[in-house]
């Protein structure tokens, strides 16, 4: 799906998404990542959901944002929330969708000048 593009080309935008990927500022990536608006996508280094561990959200909470939108591939599952004490600890707020919805709120916090984490999962076929 592609999406309209916005007036906040300086940040980092989900411009489109597919199986297994996505498309920020109309680049592709087919791996997990996390970004902030100001800051460029970064490989996520976590195998798949079931391999979340509390190191993976350490890594999140170290750029602070306001909240995190976890993408968790093609169908919408929510974490164990011992694994988010690190977010949660220190007041940073979670949220677990699909990845195409996580895509599309992400753009919409961004784009409200939120300080918002998007971190994605893809299911590998």
């Amino acid at each position: 799906m592609k999406l309209h593009p916005s007036s906040t080309q300086q940040y980092q935008t989900v411009t489109g998404y597919f199986i297994g990927g996505v498309e920020i500022n109309a680049q592709p990536f087919n791996y997990n990542l996390y970004m902030l608006p100001e800051v460029a996508p970064r490989p996520w280094p976590v195998e798949s959901f079931e391999a979340l561990a509390v190191e993976h959200f350490e890594l999140l909470a170290a750029d602070q944002p306001d909240v995190v939108i976890l993408g968790t591939g093609e169908r919408q599952r929510f974490v164990h929330p011992r694994l988010t004490n690190p977010l949660l600890s220190k007041r940073i707020g979670v949220e677990c969708m699909d990845t195409n919805a996580a895509c599309r709120t992400y753009n919409i916090l961004m784009g409200e000048g939120r300080r918002v984490t998007l971190a994605l999962l893809f299911d590998k076929k």
